[in-house]
């Protein structure tokens, strides 16, 4: 089944000039085009496009996707460099992933602070301590 560069829009979420863009930017060079010289996309190409979504979600660079592309491009001769390619992607998104987790730790922590039934008298005591920090500093109070 062929579908059209609006309706492939559609299927992916992204949208018609993202999708243009991405062409321009050479991650799409297995997309065909009819005679008339539009686009005209296969569900194969739908399965490389959520992969080219999936790696841009999760931060990786349009440079190194397009690098990906390319050894897609290539067959098997080039599963090797896919696979480094994803390995060391997939060690920077656990790494996102962790800091994101610590992120997540202060604030629920802030937020069983706040729902404490002394939370006012813990909060004033955070702010003290941080009155005293200051003046201790030779800083001045900004509280």
């Amino acid at each position: 089944m062929t579908y059209t560069i609006k309706t492939v829009a559609e299927k992916t979420q992204l949208s018609i000039y993202t999708l243009r863009f991405y062409d321009k930017q050479g991650l799409l060079p297995f997309v065909s085009r009819n005679a008339a010289g539009y686009r005209t996309f296969t569900d194969s190409d739908l399965q490389l496009i959520h992969t080219i979504t999936c790696l841009k979600n999760t931060g990786m660079p349009l440079k190194i996707i397009r690098q990906y592309i390319d050894d897609v491009m290539q067959g098997p001769s080039s599963i090797a460099h896919r696979q480094q390619l994803l390995t060391t992607h997939r060690q920077a998104i656990l790494a996102q992933q962790q800091k994101i987790m610590n992120n997540l730790h202060e604030i629920d922590f802030k937020l069983q602070l706040y729902g404490a039934s002394n939370a006012v008298e813990l909060v004033t005591l955070e702010q003290q301590y941080a009155k005293a920090d200051k003046v201790a500093n030779g800083l001045a109070d900004p509280y």
